[in-house]
C-alpha cells in the first residue's frame, strides 16, 4: 500500500539509515508502472477521482434540507457579534424572532451550497502530480486541504451572491430586518446592523469544508467507501 511505502521510506529518511539518493531511487520505484505499484498517473487520478467523489458527497449532504440547520457540527448560529442583539431579545421575549433567523439563515446556506460544485470541480482539475503525492501520504484531511487552500477565495466571492438571494427567497433577509428594527428601538442600546450575508458565507464555506474532510476520512479509513478499483489501489483495500 502506497501510504505503507512512504511511511517506511520517511523512516529510513529520520534515521538517517539510507541515503537522500536511495529515497529518490525508492520513491521513483515506487510509481514505476513495472515494479506492480502505483504510478504517477494512477496516483494522481485517484487523487482526483477521491476528491470528486468527496466534494460531491459533501456537497450533496449540505444542500438537502437540515444539511446544516440538523447537524451540530455545522449547524450556523446566531452571529457571534451579534450576541447582545440575541441577549436582549430573548430576555423581551422575543426569542422566536432569534430563532427564525437561525433557521432561515441555515436554509439559506443549504440552498446555496450547491454553487460549490462546479468551484471544486475546476480545482481538482488543475490538481499537479506532485499535489497528488503529497495528498497520498498526508494527513487523512490532505486533500480538504488542498481544496480549501485553493478554492476558499473563489468560494468567498462566488457564494456570497448566491447567499444574498437565497437569503431573499427564505425570508432570512425579513426575519433579520425584523430583528435589528426591534433590537434597535430598545432604549440605550448601541445601535447595529452586521453583514449577515457576509457571516452566512463564511460559515456555509466552514461547513462545507468540515463534511468534505469527513467524506475524505471515510474514504482512508473505511475500505467500503472506495468504491472504484483505482481507489482500492491508491488507498488500499
Amino acid at each position: 500500500m502506497i501510504r505503507t511505502t512512504f511511511l517506511s521510506l520517511v523512516l529510513c529518511m529520520a534515521f538517517s539509515t539510507c541515503s537522500h539518493a536511495q529515497f529518490l531511487k525508492d520513491l521513483k520505484k515506487m510509481v514505476n508502472p513495472s515494479s506492480g505499484n502505483l504510478t504517477e498517473e494512477e496516483a494522481a487520478s485517484g487523487i482526483k477521482e477521491a476528491l470528486i467523489k468527496g466534494t460531491n458527497k459533501g456537497v450533496e449532504t449540505v444542500s438537502k434540507i437540515g444539511g446544516y440547520f440538523d447537524n451540530p457540527q455545522i449547524k450556523i448560529p446566531f452571529p457571534p457579534e451579534a450576541k447582545e442583539i440575541e441577549q436582549k431579545l430573548r430576555a423581551i421575549g422575543m426569542g422566536d424572532k432569534v430563532d427564525e433567523v437561525v433557521l432561515t439563515i441555515n436554509r439559506a446556506a443549504e440552498d446555496a451550497a450547491t454553487e460549490a460544485k462546479p468551484i471544486f470541480i475546476s480545482a481538482i482539475k488543475n490538481l499537479t502530480l506532485r499535489d497528488a503525492l503529497n495528498i497520498v501520504r498526508g494527513e487523512n484531511d490532505a486533500a480538504t486541504k488542498y481544496l480549501k487552500e485553493n478554492t476558499s477565495q473563489q468560494l468567498a466571492a462566488q457564494f456570497k451572491p448566491k447567499i444574498e438571494v437565497s437569503l431573499e427567497k427564505v425570508d432570512a433577509t425579513k426575519y433579520w430586518d425584523d430583528v435589528i428594527t426591534t433590537y434597535n428601538k430598545i432604549p440605550f442600546v448601541k445601535k447595529m446592523n452586521p453583514d449577515l450575508a457576509e457571516y452566512v458565507t463564511e460559515k456555509a464555506i466552514e461547513g462545507l469544508f468540515v463534511m468534505i474532510a469527513k467524506e475524505e476520512d471515510k474514504i482512508r479509513k473505511d475500505p467500503a467507501a472506495r468504491t472504484t478499483e483505482l481507489l482500492r489501489k491508491v488507498f488500499g483495500g
